[in-house]
């Protein structure tokens, strides 16, 4: 007669650790060779743009400029045009990306990104203002697109705060404010000198045309302040993204927390826009992608160096697409963006999400 024996639980938690341990293992791979991926594509695209175009430069070229080697014609342009370009491309997609993976999660609706509710209009309305009436440029034009954008998303935040803020009624409210800022934004172009309101008009457009070393300098230190702000609420953010009574329950301070986050992803989206305009569908393209890639995993990273190869990508497009003709970034961006809102809004009804 045969005797079973069974094994005991420490036996078998033995067995399956290793292989748990493994799957982790695999997982964070997964992830990190991801993240290189964005990484390298971001690598990819700034030389292309630093070496293709009209004007093509070798690499050994460019490498003697950037050492100090004067090259007639090529030092101007890869100097005072194509560096500036890409560095201010990086940093708008990553900014802009950042600010609207915070509003995404924060308010757990892929549709609540800046761009959508009104509060790029914000920035874009003070800045052509300052454009239209005041000629500002530089750090004054960066400093009204600021204000602009932090007082729409305060009056959307205090309007649409009815005991709690919820993402849905946020949305509506910024939608509004979208809409009555657009037509703002209309009539101060009628009310400016022609020449004032072609080049006002093609920086609503969103463009890298341009970039410049101050540009770069003004958004290198705004988003070396907002970085550590938002490393700092990241933690925060994730407990806002399961709901505000498991925030609370995790000893998050909800509607502290929840308007820092807005002021800070204000912040990014304003100085992103004060930069190259608002740059259509940047934010509300960048975190969805950025989850279907690494899904929760490092949610803003992620949504940076997506949003980066986004603007890149899309640049470089625009500035090939047409012989002789350089398109604003925000048109290929905007021609990328509208499909996919309104396959958003269309899977979104079907699943009964209802936006």
């Amino acid at each position: 007669m045969s005797v079973t024996t069974r094994p005991n639980a420490s036996a078998v938690r033995a067995a399956e650790e290793p292989l748990v341990l493994r799957e982790r293992r695999h997982l964070r791979t997964q992830r990190a060779v991801k993240l290189a991926i964005l990484a390298f594509l971001i690598v990819a695209l700034a030389a292309v743009t630093l070496l293709l175009g009209r004007y093509t430069v070798t690499i050994p070229d460019f490498f003697r400029i950037v050492g100090g080697v004067d090259i007639p014609g090529a030092s101007f342009i890869v100097m005072e045009n194509r560096i500036p370009r890409v560095l201010i491309g990086i940093m708008v997609g990553a900014a802009f990306g950042v600010a609207g993976a915070v509003f995404q999660t924060m308010l757990r609706n892929p549709l609540a990104s800046p761009d959508i509710i009104g509060i790029s209009y914000g920035a874009s309305a003070s800045a052509v203002f300052a454009i239209a009436f005041l000629g500002a440029s530089g750090l004054v034009l960066s400093g009204f697109a600021m204000v602009g954008a932090l007082a729409v998303a305060l009056a959307i935040y205090a309007i649409s705060r009815r005991g709690s803020v919820a993402g849905y009624r946020l949305i509506l409210v910024g939608i509004g404010f979208s809409a009555v800022l657009q037509s703002v934004v209309s009539f101060l172009l009628t009310r400016t000198d022609i020449r004032v309101a072609a080049d006002a008009l093609a920086w609503l457009n969103g463009s890298l045309n341009s970039s410049n070393w101050d540009r770069v300098t003004i958004l290198s230190v705004a988003l070396l302040v907002l970085a550590p702000a938002v490393v700092v609420l990241s933690r925060s953010l994730r407990g806002l993204e399961l709901g505000d009574d498991a925030a609370a329950g995790l000893g998050v301070s909800v509607e502290r927390s929840r308007l820092a986050l807005i002021v800070t992803g204000v912040l990014l989206a304003a100085v992103a826009t004060a930069a190259a305009g608002p740059v259509a569908f940047i934010a509300f393209l960048s975190g969805p992608i950025a989850r279907r890639i690494l899904g929760g995993y490092r949610p803003l990273v992620t949504a940076a160096l997506v949003g980066a190869v986004i603007v890149l990508g899309a640049d470089f497009v625009g500035a090939n697409l047409i012989p002789g003709v350089s398109l604003p970034v925000g048109v290929i961006t905007g021609v990328l963006g509208a499909p996919f809102l309104l396959w958003l809004l269309a899977t979104s009804n079907r699943s009964g999400q209802g936006g």
